[in-house]
């Protein structure tokens, strides 16, 4: 096998702004993500069937469909209809956000749900309110217990967020893409892709082994 280390070489630096692309959009992504799932989980656990029900067709449609499908879904249909015309690196937050927000909802409901209902009844009756108790009581025992989940979740928005080249977003996938088509060579991209997905990965998991045990 001809292994060409000089087309790694010639590549390296859009390889390397494609990965900032990649680590960008998977930030906010889960920034966002993030946001939408605390909104979306606290719903699933109302007792008002209105926010209950909508909230549960929501996790149970991004949660049961693939992210491939709701990729194009929103770069052909979500974005145009909204902007007119349709635009790759928004396409990818929209849909990244939206799908994690779907798996970050349940990780809110559980790590809500682990804590003892009588910190719940401690704080009411001290006069305090439901947003109140939920703010200052319960949220911060909860994310403590979910920075494993949590950290999970972002490690997986990073590996999926590969499947932006579908749609030319210009991530590390792209620019491998490119490299194997200008080259008709498939170790060379593939294998620098993985490593630096590797590098990126193995690197969060250690940041949030870190921060766990400081939690």
């Amino acid at each position: 096998m001809d292994f060409r280390f000089d087309i790694i070489v010639e590549y390296i630096p859009l390889l390397l702004k494609g990965t900032l692309w990649t680590i960008g959009i998977s930030i906010l992504s889960i920034m966002f993500g993030s946001v939408l799932g605390l909104g979306v989980g606290l719903s699933k656990m109302s007792p008002r069937g209105y926010l209950r029900w909508p909230a549960s067709i929501y996790v149970n449609f991004f949660r049961g469909t693939p992210l491939l499908v709701q990729i194009l879904l929103v770069h052909f249909g979500v974005v145009p209809l909204f902007l007119g015309t349709t635009n790759a690196i928004i396409a990818s937050i929209v849909a990244l956000s939206l799908n994690s927000a779907g798996y970050m909802a349940e990780i809110f409901r559980a790590g809500i749900q682990s804590i003892d209902k009588g910190q719940t009844e401690a704080a009411h009756s001290l006069g305090m309110t439901h947003f109140q108790t939920m703010k200052s009581v319960i949220l911060p025992q909860a994310i403590k217990r979910m920075i494993p989940p949590f950290g999970n979740e972002f490690i997986v928005l990073v590996k999926d967020s590969s499947l932006f080249a579908v749609i030319a977003a210009p991530e590390l996938m792209y620019w491998s893409n490119a490299m194997r088509s200008q080259y008709f060579k498939v170790w060379e991209p593939y294998l620098t892709a993985a490593l630096i997905y590797f590098i990126l990965t193995y690197s969060l998991s250690k940041l949030l082994n870190y921060v766990e045990r400081k939690v």
